[in-house]
């Protein structure tokens, strides 16, 4: 166990000065090399350090570095570094890829695919810039409102974005948000998709509405309500939601993956049955998660709805199929 822990602790590189990383990007042009700006006072960046050390365990042919941001500020300031962690990828020592935050996933994510990719001549660039295009259009219309913010609604990154939210919420508009720091391709491509060099922005029905300021004029001017799309009701959306299939089951986690005992058996006894039935995941919607309970008058999870009524849960479920009813009742016959 010692042993795996230096070996890990070996494969990620401690890199002191500009001298060193300069030296490090002309050794490793041929390979993938990952770089964490880092702070001792930030705790998030000791996680992403243990993360880092494990992604160097299952990727040896990766080399990656951490680099404190304060200690060696002329490269921070290269590279524009304005928070920490903060992770640059390059490879033929040219900058190919950027993740601001503590997100392990998607640092996980862009490892594996930049260490799968390989090199790519030049030529072979003109392909990804359509795709990227096409990609920036589905975001742009991914929900009838959509903010390309820094961070998430529950916790941005800037003032502006956090201002954007704020007024957002304030006129109960509907919205869905993308986070810009968890994809440096989108961030840049966007700014020429768009033709507007900042952030937050905001689309309606894929059309750019603004920025902040703009924002900020539509809402002195009364004009913001009548161009976003307002938020349903909460009692509407259940009422949606509860009848989005004919048999849904409110859950934590999803089919594929259940993340807790109770969500883990009513799964398996509705996937005994054949029975076609839809999820939805309580831990993504806090509203929803506290909002059904009030709904249903059911204070517990999972609970299993068909044709919008609720059956209930895990017991009564247990209960119906020992009678043979469960069946029946699936079916919508009780």
């Amino acid at each position: 166990m010692a042993a795996g822990a230096a070996e890990a602790a070996a494969a990620v590189v401690e890199v002191g000065s500009t001298r060193q990383f300069e030296e490090l990007l002309r050794l490793t042009a041929k390979s993938l090399l990952v770089v964490h700006f880092w702070a001792p006072w930030a705790p998030q960046c000791a996680q992403m350090n243990d993360v880092m050390a494990e992604l160097a365990k299952e990727h040896p042919q990766v080399s990656f570095v951490k680099l404190e941001a304060e200690a060696v500020p002329e490269v921070s300031e290269k590279y524009e570094i304005s928070s920490v962690p903060t992770f640059l990828f390059f490879k033929n020592s040219q900058k190919i890829d950027r993740l601001d935050g503590a997100h392990a996933p998607e640092l996980t994510k862009k490892v594996q695919r930049h260490a799968s990719s390989g090199s790519f001549p030049p030529s072979g660039h003109e392909h990804p810039k359509e795709d990227l295009n096409l990609r920036l259009k589905k975001l742009t219309h991914a929900a009838p409102c959509m903010l390309f913010m820094k961070g998430t609604p529950q916790e941005p990154r800037c003032g502006f974005s956090k201002q954007m939210v704020e007024i957002l919420h304030k006129h109960n508009i509907q919205f869905s948000s993308f986070d810009i720091f968890s994809d440096e391709e989108v961030r840049q491509g966007l700014k020429t998709y768009s033709n507007w060099p900042t952030y937050p922005q905001l689309y309606v029905s894929g059309e750019l509405i603004g920025g902040l300021d703009i924002i900020k004029e539509l809402e002195a001017s009364d004009e913001l309500d009548t161009i976003c799309p307002k938020a349903p009701k909460l009692e509407e959306r259940l009422k949606v939601l509860t009848n989005k299939a004919s048999v849904m089951l409110f859950m934590k986690g999803n089919k594929q993956e259940a993340k807790c005992g109770f969500s883990k058996q009513i799964l398996e006894i509705l996937n005994s049955t054949g029975v076609e039935y839809e999820t939805f995941d309580i831990l993504e919607d806090e509203e929803v998660r506290q909002g059904l309970k009030t709904f249903s008058n059911w204070p517990t999870y999972p609970q299993l709805y068909v044709k919008g009524e609720l059956v209930g849960g895990l017991d009564i479920v247990k209960e119906l199929r020992d009678n043979g009813e469960l069946l029946p009742v699936l079916k919508g016959e009780n």
